[in-house]
């Protein structure tokens, strides 16, 4: 049986990183529904600029604080990390931007799609063969996020695509990541997303303030239409609480994967879709229906699967 090559064992490191996985998954589940729930007072690029000064702030006040020198600001092959995050950004664009017009669980749902595109990548790019668990992931998931999002729905919209195209942005983001990122800095990585996303959030409050003169656009799509609505002391707040559970998330993630074998912790990732689910019902008071929670389930078999046929790559050749 295929499940008979999966060793898996327990000790008190596991243990640690388990707990820090959950906790991280846990505050990123809820700093997206925070963005979400911003997302009236605020746009797009007013909050994802904010945050990410914010964000640099820390990253540069803080490292220096626990004796860690700024030189870890600074990316080793900075072509390829400035490739990796013109991805990332690109998939928290997707992501963010359909934020008014979905719930939390829609837009996790579609982002938890990206091994799908793991998969076709891998075949692709590496030459990777589709196994029958490689099918049945690339099915499962497929079938699950049309159960979410329902295509067939008269309700259904261009925006519900958006948190596939992250899922897919993701995706691309983990293969560049993978092949030339793997070793470098935690800290230089970040803080280059942070540097890009001030920098494309500068850009688009321009373009959307200066160029979109259509008010019909902005009346239809403010979020992402309008640059740069008055700021309110509300926005601007809600704006740092994010920036600090982001990046809190993202170190217990980070702490998580260097003390564990990414491998057993993959799976665990997925519980980022309950926590979704569990936000979206406390702060919005929503919650998918029964095709939905079916749906989100092959999607956790899907993302499953394809961490099994991964572990016995992986075990075939040790």
């Amino acid at each position: 049986m295929f499940l008979g090559k999966i060793k898996i064992t327990f000790n008190n490191s596991q243990y640690q990183s388990v707990i820090l996985l959950i906790s991280g998954g846990f505050l990123l589940a809820f700093q997206d529904s925070l963005v979400k729930y911003a997302a009236e007072w605020t746009s797009f690029w007013q909050f994802q600029t904010l945050r990410s000064i914010f964000n640099l702030f820390l990253l540069v006040i803080v490292p220096p604080l626990f004796g860690v020198k700024l030189s870890k600001l600074l990316p080793k092959n900075i072509i390829m990390v400035i490739f990796r995050t013109l991805f990332l950004v690109l998939c928290m664009f997707f992501f963010f931007c359909a934020a008014p017009k979905l719930t939390v669980a829609e837009m996790a749902t579609g982002l938890y799609t990206y091994p799908i595109f793991v998969v076709i990548f891998a075949f692709l790019f590496l030459k990777e063969k589709i196994t029958f668990l490689k099918f049945s992931a690339l099915v499962f998931g497929v079938v699950g996020a049309s159960f979410v999002l329902k295509p067939w729905s008269a309700d259904f919209s261009f925006f519900q695509i958006f948190p596939v195209l992250a899922g897919f942005f993701y995706a691309c983001n983990l293969f560049v990541l993978r092949k030339f990122c793997s070793n470098e800095s935690p800290l230089a990585m970040t803080a280059t997303v942070a540097l890009f996303f001030i920098f494309s959030g500068g850009f688009g409050i321009i373009f959307t303030d200066y160029f979109i003169i259509d008010q019909s656009i902005k009346e239809k799509m403010p979020y992402i239409a309008i640059g740069w609505p008055e700021l309110t002391t509300f926005a601007f707040f809600i704006a740092v609480i994010a920036s600090f559970f982001n990046l809190t998330g993202n170190l217990c993630l980070v702490r998580a994967y260097q003390s564990s074998e990414s491998s057993f912790l993959a799976p665990l990732d997925f519980l980022y879709l309950i926590f979704a689910i569990f936000w979206g019902k406390i702060i919005f008071d929503t919650l998918p229906d029964l095709l939905g929670f079916f749906g989100i389930f092959l999607i956790l078999i899907s993302g499953i699967l394809v961490t099994i046929q991964a572990n016995r790559l992986k075990n075939e050749v040790v």
